[in-house]
């Protein structure tokens, strides 16, 4: 296989070395570096609002899930802080870059769904919860579906089958040539995370792996 010399340019939740990870301002950041794709994590309020953040609880230990958008505001540092909607990152990036949407809040997948739906830009959704993304997949949404891998040793073929998915997430240490060709060979994509160190970039790219997702899209090669 030929190296992939450009994978797509994914911002691992914006430019976290330059502003707070997942808020609009770290997502403008990645935009105005050329990102061809933004990476975010995503959870929903009491009142059913996707809303952009890594964790489940907030810093004082809150559950994101047990307060409203109203509630979650307030708790905000400074509007240039606020956790964003999916809807307002939606908003913002339109159509400038793939959205790939990693699922983290339990049972909340038809939310997640019936924001993309409205989206006009390309998207992905995955997650680490493999029985969730089948469960996308049983919703008869045809954007891509993913599954985040992190143990060695996974089949990662019958893991996506299995899934429904059509790309593979990896941890960027597990990615040889044979997941590559394997995961190539069923017409999936590859998107080690998170890789940061320019050996690694080489490496990854030179397998030919689909996308290379980093804190610093700055460091990936483009055209």
């Amino acid at each position: 296989m030929p190296p992939n010399q450009h994978p797509l340019r994914i911002a691992h939740r914006g430019m976290p070395r330059q502003a707070r990870e997942n808020t609009l301002a770290s997502f403008a950041l990645a935009l105005a570096a050329r990102a061809d794709g933004i990476e975010l994590d995503v959870h929903a309020t009491a009142d059913g609002y996707v809303v952009v953040h890594h964790d489940a609880t907030l810093a004082n230990g809150t559950p994101i899930s047990a307060v409203t958008l109203q509630e979650l505001r307030e708790l905000s540092v400074s509007p240039a802080l606020h956790i964003p909607t999916l809807r307002d990152v939606c908003a913002l990036v339109k159509t400038r870059a793939e959205l790939f949407v990693e699922i983290k809040g339990d049972g909340i997948e038809r939310a997640v769904v019936d924001v993309m739906a409205s989206h006009d830009g390309p998207f992905a959704i995955h997650s680490f919860d493999h029985a969730m993304i089948r469960r996308v997949a049983n919703l008869h949404t045809r954007c891509r579906l993913g599954i985040l891998i992190e143990h060695p040793g996974t089949d990662v073929v019958t893991a996506m089958r299995d899934a429904g998915a059509s790309a593979a997430w990896p941890h960027a240490p597990l990615v040889t040539q044979t997941l590559v060709v394997d995961v190539h060979a069923v017409g999936g994509r590859v998107i080690p995370w998170t890789v940061n160190e320019p050996a690694e970039i080489t490496r990854l790219a030179a397998l030919g792996v689909d996308g290379l997702c980093s804190d610093d899209v700055s460091l990936l090669p483009h055209d």
